[in-house]
């Protein structure tokens, strides 16, 4: 497992960083500051303190603290989780559970207390034309999701299991099926509805309304 400080810089698009259990645990402690304080409150001081480790090993894991936030919004886009392309083509049954596994893990992300506390923040600061966070959440959230399941509908498309002309155009329906207009009204204070809490249930319907279009 890797030690080197996350650079966001050279990381590619679809790349989901490996984090080992200890550096975890740092980024939890730090995705908790930053959602309680905000971007102010995330500081290596700070962070070292309430996580009980060495500012020495924040900057080798994670460089400065542009690099450290990085790190935050890339740990909190990984727990979106991704079968390899081997696994999720194995047959037409096992490609369409993991999707619907896929669609449950982003629906579980995207609606959860952590990431609409994230994005809130961003969207307080959209205004300052300092807005570090809101360009780390499309670069290191919404674009690398975006980019590997993309991906994870070529490999279906290639395997004979979905026919799509456009992946972006076969994602953002995707996309539209399985989150809608509930993480809006979440974001603007809403709670969820007792079907919006049956993640499992609107997993599997967007999923079917999915090969309803893109099916073979």
């Amino acid at each position: 497992m890797p030690t080197a400080a996350f650079d966001i810089a050279t990381a590619p698009p679809d790349a989901a960083p490996e984090f080992t259990q200890r550096q975890q645990d740092v980024l939890a402690h730090a995705l908790a500051l930053l959602v309680e304080g905000g971007e102010k409150a995330l500081t290596t001081a700070g962070l070292a303190r309430t996580a009980n480790c060495s500012k020495e090993s924040l900057y080798k894991w994670f460089g400065d603290r542009d690099g450290l936030l990085a790190a935050v919004v890339a740990f909190q886009a990984s727990q979106v989780q991704f079968p390899s392309d081997a696994g999720a083509t194995a047959d037409a049954g096992t490609f369409r559970k993991h999707l619907i596994a896929f669609v449950k893990t982003q629906q579980t992300v995207l609606f959860g207390e952590t990431s609409l506390a994230l994005n809130r923040l961003s969207i307080a600061n959209s205004g300052s034309g300092q807005n570090r966070l809101g360009h780390l959440l499309v670069a290191r959230g919404k674009n690398m999701i975006g980019t590997r399941a993309r991906t994870l509908l070529e490999a279906g498309r290639r395997k004979g299991l979905l026919k799509f002309d456009d992946p972006d155009e076969a994602y953002q329906v995707l996309y539209g099926l399985a989150i809608g207009e509930t993480h809006i009204r979440l974001l603007l204070g809403g709670t969820p509805t007792d079907r919006e809490k049956d993640l499992d249930t609107l997993a599997q319907t967007a999923v079917d309304r999915f090969y309803r279009l893109f099916g073979v």
